[in-house]
């Protein structure tokens, strides 16, 4: 099973979401920004490198949510969170990005393999 990570970067008690442009059947769908792991890569690498090149920023990783995902033939994603460490989100390879408070988790489109970690999540902008 090749892992696939996706980053949920936290500040003032908001999480960063990332819409989906492409493939068409994902396209309007929202994620936590993230990728594939590469071969030999530790996952807490994996998150910085992909959201620095999805979205031009730097972020810190600060810990994993419970659990994992199915994402397709082979992948499991898992989340990490983390801390944005400089620039500002920029998206490369989404069409748009948005901060969400928890009660506003809710108002978007969310991509199946996200919606497991979407109370993890929750929980964590209500403790911070």
């Amino acid at each position: 099973m090749r892992e696939v990570v996706g980053v949920a970067v936290v500040q003032d008690g908001r999480v960063l979401a990332a819409r989906r442009g492409h493939p068409h059947h994902l396209a309007g769908e929202w994620e936590l920004p993230g990728g594939k792991v590469e071969a030999g890569e530790d996952p807490a690498s994996a998150a910085v490198r992909e959201v620095a090149e999805e979205l031009v920023c730097t972020v810190e990783v600060t810990g994993w949510l419970e659990g994992s995902s199915p994402v397709g033939d082979g992948l499991s994603l898992r989340v990490a969170t983390a801390r944005l460490a400089g620039g500002d989100p920029v998206p490369l390879e989404h069409d748009a990005v948005r901060w969400l408070r928890a009660d506003q988790l809710d108002d978007v489109r969310w991509s199946a393999p996200d919606l497991p970690f979407l109370g993890g999540v929750r929980d964590l902008l209500e403790r911070s």
